[in-house]
């Protein structure tokens, strides 16, 4: 009986810790609205990535984010997925330099990139990034959809949700007012404007649009196996959709000859 008593009064504390815990966390992100929610095409069962938006997104990353945010966990091979030839994917990795060695004589040297590099970064170090920006370091964003909760629609809020601060809400010297951002100052400055890079399909050149694109192609470069994922899960739905009905047919029939 007293362990029973002991037992009941830990799952209380538990419960207890558990309800403390939610309502800090609630009241830490309750006065930030949750973003837009988003019409992805990669939503859902069926959904898939679309190349355009993919290609147009590497574009903004390219002329705008990538002056700040690496993006270390991708190669520059993996563009493939987006659509593009290997002469192309040789093209866009040439735009960069990056540093190998050590040569013959011990030395490092810069040498033009190659498909089977991984994204250069902005900076050659932490130290050197945040000494740049002031003291903020520009976070990595290979995997930034899957850090965030509704990663895409964060990215995709974060980028729009700039604005002239709320009434009371004192934004220090070099810092940003962000709607969507956790505390709603930021320390990077509003990345996106319209017109700023040109797209070649005749899409719109707003910052809705870019914020969109990006977004997308930065949920592709955290999640590039998506699609096959969903194909995979579909053939297994369907093989055991087809087995249990198999399976029912069977049991019919041994029950009936049991009859």
């Amino acid at each position: 009986m007293k362990m029973k008593r002991t037992f009941s009064a830990l799952l209380v504390v538990l419960a207890l810790c558990g309800v403390v815990g939610y309502s800090s966390s609630a009241y830490a992100a309750g006065d930030t609205p949750h973003p837009p929610k988003q019409d992805w095409s990669f939503s859902g069962m069926f959904g898939t990535y679309d190349k355009g938006a993919l290609q147009r997104g590497l574009k903004v990353y390219q002329n705008v984010c990538s002056a700040c945010h690496g993006m270390k966990h991708l190669r520059y091979r993996n563009l493939t997925a987006l659509g593009y030839n290997e002469n192309q994917v040789k093209n866009i990795a040439a735009q960069y330099s990056v540093t190998d060695g050590p040569n013959d004589e011990g030395e490092m040297f810069e040498r033009t990139a190659i498909p089977s590099d991984a994204f250069v970064s902005p900076y050659p170090n932490e130290a050197a990034a945040k000494y740049a920006n002031n003291g903020a370091y520009p976070v990595d964003l290979s995997l930034i959809t899957k850090a965030r909760h509704s990663g895409s629609d964060y990215v995709y809020g974060l980028l729009t949700g700039y604005s002239e601060p709320e009434h009371g809400v004192e934004v220090p010297e070099g810092k940003y007012y962000n709607k969507y951002f956790p505390g709603h100052v930021i320390s990077m400055a509003p990345p996106l404007s319209d017109d700023i890079v040109a797209y070649d399909d005749g899409t719109p050149t707003t910052t809705e649009q870019y914020a969109k694109d990006v977004a997308h192609f930065l949920t592709w470069a955290a999640d590039p196996y998506m699609e096959d994922r969903k194909r995979i899960g579909l053939r297994v739905i369907i093989f055991l959709l087809v087995f249990a009905g198999i399976m029912y047919a069977y049991k019919r029939q041994l029950w009936a000859d049991l009859h």
